[in-house]
């Protein structure tokens, strides 16, 4: 009996660690949020497609930063690769479409170029905001 309410004591201080370690993730996520604010009506708004893929490829390498520090985290709360990949997923659907309906429909618009930059942010908003919540 013991020996059981040991293993549940480590169990929950693991998941308090946890908990408190994942508030990293939420920051990111607001400064990468932050971040499509500038980025997108630049790749929106920016001539010709060098401009475009210059933006996208900054985005890819923050993205892929945070993959690469998220993997090296020794402790992470159950489900965060499921939400990273949503996350990163979600972002990368909207941020292309975006981009491609900007350059292409809607003949680089700004105020087109400022919806797709709340658009793009959003994902990356909602996730923190949640993660926020889930580290409290």
């Amino acid at each position: 009996m013991h020996e059981a309410t040991e293993a549940l004591g480590r169990a929950a201080g693991m998941e308090k660690a946890a908990r408190a370690r994942s508030g990293w993730y939420a920051r990111y996520l607001w400064v990468f949020a932050a971040g499509q604010l500038l980025l997108v009506p630049v790749a929106v708004l920016g001539r010709g497609p060098v401009a475009v893929a210059v933006m996208g490829a900054i985005n890819v390498l923050l993205v892929t930063g945070l993959s690469v520090y998220a993997a090296r985290q020794s402790v992470v709360r159950r489900g965060f690769g499921v939400k990273h990949g949503v996350l990163v997923g979600s972002w990368a659907a909207v941020f292309a479409v975006m981009v491609l309906l900007g350059t292409t429909v809607f003949g680089r618009s700004v105020p087109f170029a400022a919806g797709a930059a709340l658009a793009c942010a959003l994902p990356l908003a909602l996730g923190a905001w949640t993660e926020m919540r889930r580290a409290a």
